[in-house]
């Protein structure tokens, strides 16, 4: 097997992509457009700006990252509170609504990682550039406050734009590695003045944050996300992401965030798009696994009691409960923007144990962040309109809900693709694996060992998502996307 043909990977992920509807490639008007863009930072429209650069902003994302949405900082407060800001990056000077860039965005709804290409939302001048929040750069951007009380409550505050410029790109690795105690600060922290204090202040504010939802029922998930490793379109294995401290600091930063920008906008009597998780719709499915595992949860969904099951089988089996998360994942559906009108009853995110809820703090990764900028954006203005219709509303958020779950299909299809060349020499061997999925549509099941999906085309019946099998891979074409088992017992 060894004289086996190189697989272009990237024209498998440029393929994926037009197979589930994004244009992959930026259009020429798009192009000329972005091009022609004059990189102002105070832009002529906006009538004395707030000056926040000399605050210690900093960021923490991927270390290749270069779409930098979102900086952070915070302060000590009277009484133990911690005031938090939170700036994000107003793509909106350089994408005004309607343009050519604008409709392209709206068209693909997203950014799609697919570990072997990425194919940004917005050109790189744009995302990695000019609208990113990139270190030593003055930015315009929009700023949410709130404030972490000592129980781990949160009280939203103003919102307004600013300008601002980040201090220090931080890397998730090596910022959890350091607070979880295992490593010593990164170089960056420890050599900026003040970034010491000021990170673990937000560690404090973010562990806070975190056992607050986590009491109110907030999911204690932990699913595997591998990633395909390339060099030089050679797939040297599957790197799963490891959910760590700084991780858990930034989606709770994030998730204060949004809830500030929904309650900002609902003060404002504006239309929005929400971010949902409803209740779980196979929740029997999930009680199932719980009587499995000895535990018994409520008849009705119940966020708490399923929460407190999943923090002991984490304290219990810690190797296997990535795929105990994923198997709730899958048994609970897929979250989806839903358009939210004044006086509407919120439907919640039942996961993150919050009922107002959107996202609008990456709005160069995600159309709907754009959205939200522009609505909040009208309120800080005055205007006495806002930029969306409720119509308009509810029509793209089903749109980008649509986006996002294609988004999802690409990177996994491309993720099989690069598990497949990894697999294409090791037809005929059996695996460990565990089910997935169990349809109409097909049976799934991940390798324990390699986290590699695919179906089970031989020997199906029966089986139910979560339980665990041995299987045979009978064929993987990376071309196809096709990764097939059979199961021996």
């Amino acid at each position: 097997m060894q004289n086996q043909q190189p697989v272009n990977l990237k024209g498998i992920a440029w393929a994926a992509m037009q197979q589930y509807g994004f244009t992959p490639g930026f259009p020429p008007p798009v192009l000329r457009e972005v091009e022609g863009l004059d990189a102002k930072v105070f832009p002529e429209t906006l009538d004395d700006p707030r000056d926040l650069r000399s605050l210690l902003w900093s960021s923490i994302d991927n270390h290749d990252s270069e779409d930098l949405d979102q900086i952070e900082v915070c302060e000590e407060g009277p009484d133990g509170a911690i005031h938090v800001r939170v700036a994000i990056a107003d793509v909106d000077v350089y994408v005004p609504k309607d343009s050519e860039t604008d409709q392209h965005a709206a068209h693909n709804g997203t950014s799609v990682y697919t570990g072997v290409t990425t194919f940004p939302m917005l050109p790189d001048r744009l995302s990695a550039g000019i609208t990113s929040l990139l270190p030593d750069r003055d930015r315009m951007a929009v700023v949410i406050e709130y404030t972490v009380l000592p129980d781990g409550s949160t009280v939203p505050g103003d919102v307004y734009r600013a300008i601002v410029a980040n201090r220090a790109k931080l890397v998730y690795e090596e910022v959890g590695a350091w607070l979880e105690g295992s490593e010593a600060a990164p170089r960056t922290v420890a050599e900026t003045p003040g970034l010491v204090e000021q990170v673990l202040l937000q560690d404090k504010a973010a562990v806070r944050m975190r056992k607050r939802r986590t009491e109110q029922g907030a999911l204690a998930l932990e699913t595997i996300e591998a990633e395909p490793l390339v060099e030089e379109n050679r797939v040297l294995g599957l790197v799963v992401q490891e959910q760590n401290r700084a991780r858990c600091l930034i989606e709770e930063f994030m998730v204060a965030a949004n809830g500030t920008l929904t309650a900002f906008l609902a003060a404002a009597g504006l239309p929005m798009i929400h971010r949902v998780v409803r209740t779980p719709k196979n929740w029997e499915g999930i009680v199932a696994e719980a009587a499995e595992r000895g535990e018994t949860l409520p008849a009705e969904p119940d966020a708490e009691a399923l929460t407190r099951f999943l923090i002991r089988q984490k304290a219990a089996d810690p190797d296997r409960f990535p795929d105990l998360s994923l198997t709730v994942v899958k048994l609970m559906g897929a979250g989806e923007y839903v358009a939210f009108r004044p006086g509407d009853e919120p439907i919640g995110h039942f996961a993150l144990a919050v009922t107002d809820y959107t996202h609008g703090t990456a709005p160069n990764r995600r159309y709907v962040d754009l959205i939200i900028q522009r609505l909040v954006k009208s309120v800080i203005r005055g205007e006495r309109e806002p930029p969306y219709t409720s119509a308009e509303l509810e029509e793209l958020a089903a749109r980008l809900t649509d986006r996002e779950k294609a988004s999802q299909k690409v990177e996994r299809y491309v993720r099989k693709a690069a598990a497949a060349v990894l697999l294409r020499e090791r037809i005929g061997e059996t695996f460990d694996a565990f089910v997935t999925g169990a349809s109409e549509k097909g049976t799934y099941v991940r390798l324990i060992d390699l986290p590699a999906e695919g179906r089970v085309v031989l020997g199906e019946q029966g089986l139910r998502v979560g339980q665990r099998v041995r299987v045979r891979l009978m064929a993987a074409d990376p071309y196809k996307g096709f990764i097939d088992f059979g199961r021996t017992r």
